[in-house]
């Protein structure tokens, strides 16, 4: 058992250690001051140092050390009780670690989650500058998962991305539109600031493609501009929805048939956080928003997680039916993150029985962005862009109905490969939102949550909003999405195509392991014309089979 001199002296060492260091030499140098101002001239002082320096020292010397007490009489943080003033550094560090990792330690492909080499690529195609790299690849080509197209001998002349379209609309559409295979994907205002869609839309309309608004409804600034519109309705039917959160046929028809509105898409689930609604913090929610959206400013925007409108496959086939009717006979179709195989294929069904097809199905991947969303939803619920996109693409082959329904897709589409590499996967074309966000000067500071985004892209804040310069940037949306089609164009002439709907799974190859390379015919299981019709209840080994005879029009 130590004696107490052992004791005082355990304790004087523990009182003066390196930890408290920094706080008793601000007290220290403060104290020391603090005499000379009192005890002494201080013009003694004045001789080694300006007077401008001294004051201003002493003035922060005294703060710190006031600091430096507060830190240890305050219970809340255990750092900061035993190292007072240094572990406010921890607390600072922290705060901007995000970019100090992203400037001084991430490598080029490090994905978090979007890689420099990602980010860098639209920005120089968004400023419509040279792109080319030397010297040879970077990527791994041994690599596990490696994926690329496969050329042909005979390479075909360079087509005009001008005419990389596809017409959307079946025979129940009566005003049919012809998208460009690259769009903005839904992005809502406030979620977005108001420059910012007033650049996304009018790049948009320059190039012209698509612009979807997201489930936050029209507002002015996606009108300003004359972009082509493709309004998402969510299940909180912002901008066509009564007092109590019901949807409103009179707002949605008054809306919907606005010549700049080409399509209405019905948001069932979006990729980021399927299975809950959309979440708009309420520190962004400005007055403007409010009204609007039609919801209080003094809570959190979330939309209900499922639709107040219906609540089976078939009761949601003629919702559909009537959202077409009110727009005037435009295409509606539907966006959704695929979860449970067998209730996408209850919808198949309803479509049916009911004889009413949507013009077209956007499936969403859950590697998507948001600007808010628990981060288990986040990392954990939903299936991914390939396998949902896939699965999707199979069950309309094998019901018979993919030649009249389109699929678009979504989900960290950057550049021309993610295009093409999407299309051999079953999609006819694509969107991109963070891609755009890009465009228009997002720096990935991942803080779209806390209304102070860096460069005014995603805040309410009207003097952050100021930053983003519309003209310049709206050159900038035109630029990334005309140089990527570009892009895709001269990938398509070397595999010897004109169209990306020339594009097959046999174009696409993937590394399975270190010897052996396959391509997306040999790799995943591809449905045949109306196999699903014929399965019968014994046919259990086949999953499609499975689902589908799991599935019931009914019920989800």
């Amino acid at each position: 058992m130590a004696n107490p001199a052992q004791l005082v002296r355990h304790k004087l060492l523990n009182t003066f250690s390196s930890r408290y260091s920094v706080w008793f030499l601000c007290i220290f140098i403060a104290l020391l001051f603090t005499a000379f101002h009192i005890g002494y001239s201080p013009r003694y002082i004045y001789y080694f140092m300006p007077a401008t320096l001294v004051n201003t020292l002493w003035i922060a010397t005294t703060a710190l050390s006031l600091l430096g007490l507060y830190d240890i009489l305050q219970k809340r943080h255990s750092i900061l009780r035993n190292y007072p003033i240094m572990g406010h550094f921890r607390f600072l560090f922290e705060e901007f670690r995000p970019e100090i990792r992203q400037y001084f330690i991430e490598a080029d492909q490090d994905a978090l989650p979007f890689s420099r080499m990602q980010r860098s690529l639209v920005y120089q195609r968004a400023k419509n500058e040279n792109s080319d790299k030397p010297f040879g690849s970077i990527i791994d080509v041994y690599h596990h998962d490696y994926k690329f197209v496969t050329h042909s001998m005979t390479p075909c002349d360079v087509a005009d991305p001008a005419t990389f379209r596809i017409t959307i609309g079946n025979a129940q559409c009566k005003q049919p539109y012809s998208a460009s295979i690259m769009n903005i994907s839904a992005m809502s205002f406030g979620s977005l600031s108001a420059n910012a869609v007033r650049a996304l839309n009018l790049g948009a309309q320059m190039g012209n493609f698509y612009h979807d608004t997201g489930e936050g409804s029209i507002s002015p600034y996606h009108l300003e501009h004359g972009g082509d519109i493709v309004w998402e309705i969510g299940s909180g039917y912002f901008g066509c929805r009564t007092l109590d959160g019901q949807f409103d046929p009179v707002k949605f028809a008054e809306k919907a048939q606005l010549p700049q509105v080409k399509m209405i898409e019905l948001k069932l689930s979006q990729g980021a956080k399927p299975g809950h609604g959309g979440i708009l913090p309420k520190a962004k929610i400005s007055e403007e928003i409010s009204e609007i959206r039609g919801i209080s400013r003094e809570y959190d925007c979330v939309s209900p997680s499922s639709h107040p409108a219906f609540s089976t496959p078939i009761e949601m086939m003629e919702f559909i039916q009537q959202l077409r009717e009110l727009s005037g006979g435009k295409p509606v179709g539907f966006k959704l993150c695929l979860g449970q195989p067998w209730q996408f294929m209850s919808v198949v069904k309803a479509m049916l029985h009911t004889k009413i097809l949507p013009d077209f199905i956007v499936v969403d991947g859950s590697e998507g962005g948001t600007g808010a969303a628990p981060i288990e939803l986040i990392d954990n619920i939903g299936t991914p862009l390939r396998e949902g996109l896939l699965f999707v693409h199979n069950t309309l082959v094998g019901a018979g109905l993919r030649q009249q329904i389109k699929i678009g897709a979504s989900g960290k589409i950057i550049s021309a490969f993610d295009i093409a590499s999407t299309i051999a996967t079953g999609a006819d074309w694509v969107n991109s939102a963070r891609g755009f966000m890009f465009a228009v000067g997002c720096i990935q500071a991942q803080s779209c949550h806390t209304n102070q985004c860096p460069v005014g892209v995603t805040t309410q804040d009207k003097q952050r909003q100021k930053a983003l310069h519309v003209p310049n940037k709206a050159e900038r949306v035109y630029n990334f999405q005309r140089s990527t089609l570009k892009a895709l164009a001269e990938m398509l002439a070397s595999a010897g195509l004109c169209h990306p709907s020339e594009i097959k799974p046999h174009h696409l190859a993937q590394r399975i392991s270190s010897h052996e390379i396959k391509n997306y015919a040999q790799i995943h299981f591809w449905m045949e014309e109306n196999e699903l019709l014929h399965c019968e209840k014994r046919d259990e080994e086949n999953f499609y089979y499975r689902m589908w005879n799991k599935a019931t029009a009914e019920k989800f």
